[in-house]
């Protein structure tokens, strides 16, 4: 029982999952919210981001066998599709029932978020739009995040504009590695049809795109807040970050260290967006 636990959790993608919850209550907590809230909210967003990784792995279960992706519990017969299937199904459900705890705006908008995984899990990873379920996520997280406080007000819109131009990066990055194994089982996303160097290049792009907002965006919706050290001091890590990796997308293979450095820079940036604190709502 322990290890078929341990191997449907493995099915859930437990890295972003961990991120994407960790990211989220560190902005509820930049917000001044009560430490009960900031719990709920992100144990909602867990839930929203395991039912996102276990329907990945309920829906390409055939693609990943044909693959043989060693590190799927579902591809090695470990866990079975069923079995991933209710966990996904399940997990929404949940996620959505806590959600609703913050008023509807809050539950309509991380409805949104998970529809926006579920949508690229069933279809658009293979088309040329396979970018907009992350812009659309990523974008609309600190909106999850703002609309569950105690007056639910909506994000700043240079949150939702680096959170929008961080999902690019993301999805960029995170396929590189597996381009021939996607095109070989009829995967063609637009990473895909741009090619590695190219998508990598605008991956690292975006991120110096994202950590430029991240700046900028508090001193135009707040004049008189003036420039943080910190602030600064993320936006050159993160350049420095983004011309190492575009470094590497010329001079050799893509590879997981790729999407390792934008998880490292999205660390920069993220600690740049919990540093603003109440300056995250519109």
């Amino acid at each position: 029982m322990l290890n078929r636990v341990r191997d449907l959790a493995l099915s859930s993608h437990p890295g972003p999952t961990a991120a994407v919850t960790v990211l989220s209550g560190l902005l509820a907590a930049s917000l001044g919210y009560p430490v009960a809230r900031v719990l709920v909210i992100a144990l909602a967003i867990l839930l929203g981001q395991l039912s996102i990784g276990f329907s990945n792995d309920w829906i390409d279960a055939s693609r990943d066998r044909a693959s043989g992706r060693s590190d799927k519990p579902v591809a090695q017969g470990l866990v079975t599709v069923a079995m991933v299937r209710r966990a996904a199904v399940s997990t929404a459900v949940v996620a959505l029932a806590v959600s609703v705890a913050f008023g509807p705006r809050a539950a309509v908008a991380h409805a949104i978020l998970i529809a926006s995984g579920w949508a690229y899990n069933a279809g658009l990873k293979r088309t040329p739009l396979s970018v907009l379920p992350f812009v659309v996520s990523f974008g609309i997280l600190p909106a999850v995040v703002t609309l569950a406080g105690q007056e639910g007000v909506p994000p700043a819109a240079w949150a939702v504009a680096v959170g929008a131009v961080f999902g690019v990066s993301i999805h960029f990055t995170n396929v590189l590695p597996d381009l021939a194994d996607d095109e070989a089982t009829d995967v063609r996303g637009l990473p895909h049809r741009l090619g590695a160097r190219m998508s990598g290049l605008v991956a690292f792009g975006a991120l110096v795109v994202a950590a430029i907002l991240t700046l900028v965006g508090p001193l135009v919706a707040h004049p008189g807040a003036g420039v943080s050290a910190a602030a600064v001091i993320g936006l050159v890590v993160a350049v420095a970050i983004a011309l190492w990796g575009a470094r590497l997308v010329v001079t050799r293979e893509p590879g997981r260290l790729l999407f390792r450095l934008v998880i490292l820079a999205s660390l920069v940036i993220a600690i740049e967006l919990v540093l603003s604190g109440t300056r995250l709502a519109g």
